[in-house]
């Protein structure tokens, strides 16, 4: 039998640790926000440890609770490393959020050389995947958890000149329900948000030119580009209470992008 609390208490983290990478900027700073504001305590990781440092200083000068912990999302060592220093310092882990990602080349995918089509799968397909391991025993000895990947519009519908992005992003989709089959009766939950062109420095590509920019616009229902903000209260249903029932889900978070 469920604990009927009232609604806003299941959305609430309090007691609860996340982790979450690419945490430095754009969504996974919003996201880290949203988890923060909801009563978790945050343990934020990006490539720099002045970059997160900057931004747990914000939260917690606020009177969140927020750590940084650097680690490169493409290089295993660094990933072991975040898992035990995380649990170490907070004392285990329940909820990690994947959202750090390298797409080094914006082009035809002729033009996508090797060296390109490996750092852009080991920080998007295999950091998250061995991050995930990782943490798989410290997730299950807390009773379960919530596990949420960031894939993209890309990972349901290539987009042109980020192919080899966008073949990342769809193999996310498949570990997220490939976790959530396995993990399940650790009480394990795993879902995927699918962010649209959302303004910040990663997808300046994008939107930078405003003939691109105005072509994105047009195809977007809600007619306007997403902003970071727009990504944190589905982080914060994902990850709490509130979405105890929801695990290998695929959610659009893309102004109707997809409706299309």
């Amino acid at each position: 039998m469920t604990n009927h609390h009232h609604i806003s208490q299941r959305f609430r983290l309090d007691g609860k640790v996340a982790l979450i990478t690419g945490a430095s900027k754009g969504i996974g700073a919003a996201m880290a926000r949203g988890l923060a504001e909801s009563g978790a305590r945050v343990v934020l990781s990006s490539r720099r440890q002045e970059a997160v440092d900057a931004v747990a200083k914000t939260l917690c000068d606020d009177g969140l609770d927020a750590i940084g912990i650097a680690a490169n999302m493409g290089n295993l060592e660094d990933i072991h490393a975040l898992v035990e220093q995380a649990t170490n310092l907070c004392g285990g882990i329940d909820i990690i959020i994947n959202n750090a990602a390298a797409n080094p080349v914006y082009g035809p995918l002729q033009d996508t050389d090797m060296g390109a089509f490996d750092k852009i799968v080991d920080v998007n397909l295999k950091g998250p995947f061995e991050l995930c391991k990782t943490a798989y025993p410290v997730l299950k000895q807390r009773g379960g958890g919530s596990i949420i990947h960031l894939s993209s519009i890309g990972g349901l519908r290539p987009e042109t000149g980020i192919g080899i992005y966008s073949v990342s992003k769809a193999a996310i989709i498949n570990l997220t329900r490939a976790m959530a089959q396995d993990w399940g009766a650790d009480n394990i939950r795993v879902n995927a948000i699918c962010p649209g062109l959302i303004k910040t420095r990663f997808s300046e590509a994008l939107w930078k030119d405003p003939a691109t920019h105005q072509r994105f616009v047009k195809q977007i229902p809600l007619g306007r580009l997403g902003e970071p903000e727009d990504l944190a209260g589905l982080a914060v249903y994902l990850a709490s209470a509130a979405s105890g029932y929801c695990s290998g889900g695929i959610y659009m978070v893309d102004g109707g992008y997809s409706a299309n």
